[in-house]
């Protein structure tokens, strides 16, 4: 979707703000101009322009286009005139310096109101930005996190976006208010002065061309700008999570000098953005200056020649036409950071247009357990020809077993669990669930078969109840702490100073690493998934940890389908079967008895583990 269209499409909702910005500040001109054309029979009351003049003599309209606005022109002096000679000049004077007042009152209350409704637009559109790249995430596979850098994904969320509201939703207001102060300038000077204006007119194409130029010099330095934050947000995460060995390394210098080249570089960027930005305003006022003091020669020789008889028109001119450059300038900033906002909206929109890859046909089986069994046929899975992971697996796992999966790193196990959770699709072959293929399910109902526990612990800054609750979010206390039992962490969190309700930090990191992964394993008994994936579950525990985890480990498999990936093979003895992988295939596979007596690759990994 253009980035331009995804805007209107998330505005629909809030239009109505934007419509009664527009007729506020339609109002706003309006009166803008009015105040200031008021003041022209009060110039001319002061400088006794204006005689007594017969009633008789009225205007007459000529009934030529041209001359309209010059007959009611006339028309507004010869009531004043009246006025004053009835009523005397002070109270004429005084009753249009209260409607002058009053025109002031109310273009500056228009003014506030066009710009109240404005911010609920602007918010409400960034806000549901915010909302739709956050829901994108959400869906967005697990490829993508691991191609994408984090910290540049939180710079979209916050500074990209942040500088689509500033730049383009922030720019609305001078876009909206300008046009109409503009046009309704235009109109005026024209009734004034026809030939002035034409002759004023001849800066804009000049102002137009400078804009351009400048915005898309900016749109460059701006993408550029946000690129490099992006950066360094991943440098900052990076080092965060990485206190640890950066100390021990002594590596402070090194991120030292990363952070000060990406600094340095934004920094080169963000000057040249804003060099060019400024560069608008001055231009653009320069020239309409030029402008007006042209004028001011041009029409002066007149009225010290006396061609002109008429200053305060002239003064009036001035004056319009000063209302001009402002809103003027305004328009050419307003399009340069309209510029600079839509580098930033490019790169969210790249966020929102990403290709989910990984997606439901249009009409998806419903599933709602596993009966029979699950198969993998003819399975093969690569990034490119050269690049193989997975050949020809074929495997077939019965409702209720206990499959292994062993073998070195690299050979291809945890893929298998990948693509039977979904994160990826496989290249060849297909997974059957019940003789189903996995691509033709609800993939939020089939993922409700399946529960995981992974080598490293995926916890939430937030409390343990909390945390194990995202198995199963309406869940009784009750059910919470029952599946704490199963797996071995009902003790531990009895013992802390909240039990339940304490809160565990940022990535769980006030527990230890074996109270982490049995919390990780509480939360998938509380799913109660038919299907349970294991990926190296104990393997960065140590001994003791180790076997309160396995311990849990078995309770949750019981009458469970199971695959599991070890690289301890002494926490695989009991499974039902098990299949021996290298370089993407499958070299040997049975019972660990089995497995063991053949004297093959498995016993060599049993014996190097010194296990038999």
């Amino acid at each position: 979707m253009k980035p331009l269209k995804r805007i209107l499409s998330i505005a629909k909702p809030h239009q109505r703000y934007l419509y009664g910005s527009i007729l506020f500040n339609l109002l706003y001109s309006l009166l803008q101009i009015f105040s200031i054309v008021t003041m022209l029979p009060i110039l001319r009351i002061l400088f006794k322009l204006d005689k007594e003049v017969d009633t008789k003599n009225v205007p007459v309209y000529s009934g030529k286009f041209g001359d309209y606005f010059g007959y009611l022109k006339d028309m507004a002096y010869y009531k004043i005139q009246l006025n004053i000679n009835e009523y005397g000049a002070i109270q004429v004077l005084a009753v249009l310096c209260g409607i002058t007042a009053i025109a002031f009152l109310l273009r500056n209350l228009f003014r506030y109101l066009g710009s109240y409704l404005l911010v609920n637009y602007r918010v409400g559109i960034t806000k549901d930005l915010r909302t739709a790249m956050y829901d994108k995430f959400l869906k967005l596979p697990v490829s993508f996190f691991t191609e994408q850098r984090k910290g540049d994904m939180m710079s979209r969320i916050s500074n990209d976006i942040g500088a689509v509201e500033g730049g383009i939703m922030g720019s609305l207001v001078d876009v909206l208010n300008a046009p109409f102060m503009i046009i309704a300038s235009l109109i005026t000077l024209f009734i004034l002065s026809p030939q002035l204006t034409l002759f004023s007119l001849l800066v804009f194409p000049v102002m137009g061309l400078i804009i351009a130029w400048v915005g898309k010099s900016l749109k460059r330095q701006a993408t550029a700008a946000q690129e490099e934050l992006g950066n360094l947000f991943s440098l900052v995460d990076e080092t965060l999570k990485s206190s640890k060995v950066i100390k021990i390394f002594n590596a402070d210098k090194i991120l030292k000098n990363r952070f000060n080249t990406t600094t340095d570089n934004w920094q080169k960027y963000a000057i040249g953005m804003s060099r060019r930005r400024e560069l608008a305003s001055p231009m653009s006022e320069f020239l309409g200056s030029v402008t007006l003091l042209i004028i001011t020669w041009f029409a002066g020789t007149e009225i010290i020649n006396g061609t002109n008889k008429d200053p305060v028109t002239f003064l009036a001119f001035i004056g319009v036409f000063f209302q001009i450059l402002d809103p003027a300038k305004k328009l050419s900033n307003a399009f340069s950071s309209i510029q600079g906002g839509m580098a930033s909206l490019d790169r969210v929109s790249e966020v929102l247009d990403y290709d989910l890859k990984i997606d439901e046909i249009a009409n998806p089986v419903s599933i709602s357990t596993l009966k029979n069994e699950i198969e993998f046929k003819n399975i093969g899975f690569f990034y490119d020809k050269d690049n193989v992971i997975l050949k020809n697996f074929n495997l077939k796992i019965p409702k209720g077993k206990t499959i292994a999966l062993v073998g070195q790193s690299g050979s291809g196990k945890t893929t298998i669990a990948n693509l039977l959770a979904r994160f990826y699709d496989v290249s060849e072959g297909e997974i059957l669930i019940d003789g189903e293929n996995v691509k033709n399910l609800k993939v939020q109902e089939y993922r409700h078969l399946l529960g995981m526990v992974t080598q490293e612990s995926v916890l939430f800054n937030d409390s343990i109840f909390n945390n194990i609750l995202m198995g199963k979010p309406d869940a009784t206390e009750a059910e919470v702490i029952a599946a704490a039992k199963i797996a071995n962490a009902h003790q531990f969190i009895d013992e802390l100073p909240e039990k339940y309700f304490t809160n565990i930090g940022d990535d769980g990191n006030k527990l230890s690493g074996g109270q982490k992964q049995r919390v990780s394993i509480a939360r998938a008994v509380l799913k109660n998934p038919p299907i349970m994936i294991l990926d190296e579950a104990t393997s960065a525990l140590d001994t003791e940890s180790e076997r309160f985890v396995q311990d849990a480990l078995e309770k949750m498999m019981e009458n469970r389908t199971s695959l599991v990936i070890a690289h301890r093979l002494s926490t695989i003895q009991k499974a039902d079967w098990i299949v021996v992988m290298e370089r993407g295939i499958i070299v040997e596979q049975g019972t660990h008895q089995e497995l063991f007596e053949q004297k093959g690759m498995y016993r060599r990994l049993v014996e190097l583990q010194n296990f038999g």
